[in-house]
């Protein structure tokens, strides 16, 4: 499974080093002169004083990848996060995810087939057009509560949320030289959930003076669904894969147009060739499980409509502060990388049994019949006495999901550099994670018991953890080799492509970045 691009590129092999390599530090200018083609997609924006990254850099095309994800993933989390897609009734919104994370799970192993013969361009839109009738069908619903169109929706947008996250998770984890890997996901995953913040602020708006429990409006639904369609939209401005030049002048691997048989047998080249990331994927099963119980049986159980939109906004707000801590500090230069990856795993562990500890507590104050119809109690609103504890707690498991992406994504591009197979541990990620997530989603339709829910997530989040460690001790390395990436780089007959020419400082003909 090739990395996807409109070109049919792989992103680059990187062979920069931890310490000492010019990289992209905030968007900072590096040191040194470079020879860039004469061509738009190398301009450098001056604006009040500041040098902008040319177009067709990293970091300008990992902000747009981040700006359709605010756009459709980030209005789909914000619905979501309101607990059963805005519905009183959670029905609509059970069934319809479980479809797409059924679909999602499959798709998301050959994603990267499609998006390679798509482009990346087509696969993003194509997988904003899916976010955009997913919201449509809530919309329908409010007037005709049409289940069938839900699950529809949900099932369609398993397919195009496969290709959409197949393109994004392969261009976060290989654009980026070694040093900076941290920070770019850190950068996305800020953006991304800032489309959160803002698609919860919709509802919280619409809600603000109402303290009684009901479905969101139409206004809101209409409001997600311009701004999906924009996202879908906007996935046209990207560039070619083989257009992108990194600061330190290396550019992408290039592939030499794979069979559509290659491209399927990659997952299984990827676990002969590398037989220990099977030990990762109950972290990726984990990834989405908590979700279920955060957003309905949290958010939805225990607070009325106005209070969970603000506990939405906060969630995703700290989710911000998740990626900016954990993103930052994984690219520290203050250690050597392998203590980085031994410190974050410590981190982890030690923030899921803090926090779900804290979980369990306030789990034992309420079940599925504590504000079940005809139980006379009311949902709690934030002027409530005693609403602090949940609401710290709530944006604590905000901030522990950020941290647990994060670190899992950085954990996988720690392990390689080759785009190939970082395509493919992407496409076992969101295979994994959305299988996890539609058994969620079932679960909660059945009636499971909150509590055993709470159960089930604090023994995976911290059983895969445990199940991780040997990779994590043993297989992350201070940087990975050439000779190790192209190993498996050779077996896909892909080629190393050259660097952009570097000029000596000071040459008239190079321009300054």
């Amino acid at each position: 499974m090739s990395v996807p691009g409109d070109d049919k590129v792989a992103p680059s092999h990187d062979v920069s080093h931890d310490v000492g390599t010019p990289t992209e530090h905030s968007l900072n200018e590096p040191t040194g002169t470079l020879e860039l083609p004469n061509s738009w997609k190398y301009k450098r924006l001056r604006l009040f004083g500041y040098t902008f990254p040319w177009y067709a850099s990293p970091p300008v095309q990992l902000v747009i990848v981040a700006l359709v994800c605010f756009l459709c993933p980030g209005m789909f989390n914000a619905l979501n996060g309101m607990g059963g897609g805005g519905q009183l009734d959670h029905s609509a919104n059970n069934k319809g995810n479980m479809a797409l994370y059924s679909t999602f799970s499959i798709v998301g192993f050959f994603a990267g087939t499609f998006t390679n013969k798509l482009g990346i361009r087509t696969a993003l839109s194509f997988g904003g057009i899916g976010y955009s009738v997913y919201v449509a069908s809530y919309l329908c619903l409010n007037h005709t509560k049409n289940i069938p169109f839900a699950v529809f929706a949900g099932a369609l947008l398993g397919v195009c949320a496969g290709l959409l996250w197949c393109a994004q998770g392969a261009i976060m984890m290989s654009y980026p030289p070694e040093a900076s890997k941290g920070r770019y996901i850190s950068w996305f995953w800020m953006i991304f959930n800032l489309g959160a913040v803002i698609g919860s602020l919709i509802p919280l708006g619409q809600n603000m003076h109402t303290t009684t429990d009901s479905s969101v409006n139409d206004g809101t639904y209409i409001g997600f669904l311009i701004l999906t369609f924009i996202g879908a939209c906007l996935a046209w401005t990207l560039v070619d894969a083989k257009d992108i030049i990194r600061h330190d002048g290396s550019k992408v691997i290039v592939m030499k147009h794979p069979s559509w048989k290659s491209e399927f047998l990659g997952l299984w080249e990827t676990i002969q060739s590398d037989p220990w990331v099977v030990a990762l994927f109950p972290m990726f099963f984990a990834s989405n499980w908590f979700y279920v119980y955060h957003f309905s049986e949290v958010n939805s159980a225990y607070f009325n409509t106005r209070t969970r939109a603000l506990n939405g906004v906060v969630y995703y707000l700290m989710q911000i502060v998740g990626a900016y801590a954990f993103g930052f500090a994984l690219d520290s230069k203050s250690f050597r990388r392998t203590m980085r990856a031994k410190g974050a795993w410590a981190a982890l562990f030690c923030l899921i049994m803090v926090v779900w500890g804290g979980g369990y507590k306030f789990q034992t104050t309420y079940n599925r019949d504590t504000f079940a119809e005809g139980s006379g109690n009311k949902k709690k609103d934030w002027t409530d006495p005693g609403y602090g504890g949940p609401f710290v707690l709530y944006m604590f498991y905000g901030f522990t999901d950020a941290a647990w992406q994060t670190c899992v994504y950085w954990f996988m591009g720690a392990l390689t550099n080759n785009g190939r197979k970082l395509a493919n541990f992407a496409g076992f990620y969101k295979g994994i994670q959305s299988a996890g997530s539609a058994v969620t989603w079932r679960l909660d339709d059945v009636k499971i018991p909150y509590m055993n829910m709470f159960a089930s997530n604090w023994a995976l989040l911290s059983g895969s953890l445990l199940i991780a460690l040997p990779v994590i001790l043993l297989k992350v390395e201070d940087t990975v080799s050439l000779e190790k990436d192209l190993a498996f780089t050779d077996e896909t007959k892909e080629e190393v492509a050259p660097k952009a020419h570097v000029l000596p400082a000071g040459d008239h003909l190079g321009e300054k970045v």
